[in-house]
């Protein structure tokens, strides 16, 4: 299950095994995705700051009868140009919102929204992490402490990685205080 502003939704891609509970869900840092947005708002607002602009530079200012609104074509075509950036935005807010890891007591578990209609759910057990690496990099990362988290799996070589976690070191302690001691991983080969 999944918490949506407080409410539970249930996820059909992802069930918990019995005595298997939820610690923590980790998305991307808030900052990172109204980054993301940044240049949506910049593409929304072009329309009615060129007409502005345009009579700034001369050899530009006959340009801007291009921009008139007050016909109906030109309202269509501001029309499109804003459903189009507001698509765009809510794709971006989509896999923001969607692309979530969950850590269980028994497992990681990475659902990665790749388009509107595309979803992959992957999962790694904890008794097969075999290093949890964090990197924190760049000054205004260090300061707002964001970064990357990287678990690497024993035997094969299946990553999973999570780019601009806040908190990342907290976030891999919790990760190391789940995962089993080896003595609790094969209780039959101590007798």
């Amino acid at each position: 299950r999944l918490c949506f502003y407080g409410h539970l939704v249930s996820m059909k891609e992802f069930e918990l095994e019995p005595g298997e509970f939820v610690v923590e869900q980790l998305r991307k840092h808030w900052l990172l995705f109204v980054g993301e947005l940044l240049p949506f708002a910049i593409l929304a607002a072009l329309p009615f700051a060129i007409p502005k602009l345009l009579p700034l530079a001369p050899p530009l200012a006959s340009f801007s009868v291009y921009f008139d609104y007050s016909t109906a074509g030109g309202r269509v075509l501001l029309g499109i140009w804003l459903l189009v950036t507001w698509t765009s935005a809510w794709g971006a807010f989509t896999r923001y919102f969607l692309n979530v890891w969950v850590l269980t007591s028994q497992r990681i578990v990475n659902i990665k929204q790749r388009q509107f209609f595309s979803r992959a759910v992957s999962s790694l057990f904890l008794s097969r992490v075999q290093d949890v690496t964090t990197t924190v990099e760049g000054v205004l990362s260090s300061f707002l402490n964001i970064g990357d988290i990287k678990v690497q799996s024993a035997g094969e070589e299946i990553e999973f990685v999570m780019r601009g976690i806040p908190r990342p070191e907290s976030m891999r302690d919790l990760i190391l205080k789940y995962v089993p001691e080896e003595d609790e991983q094969k209780p039959a080969d101590r007798q």
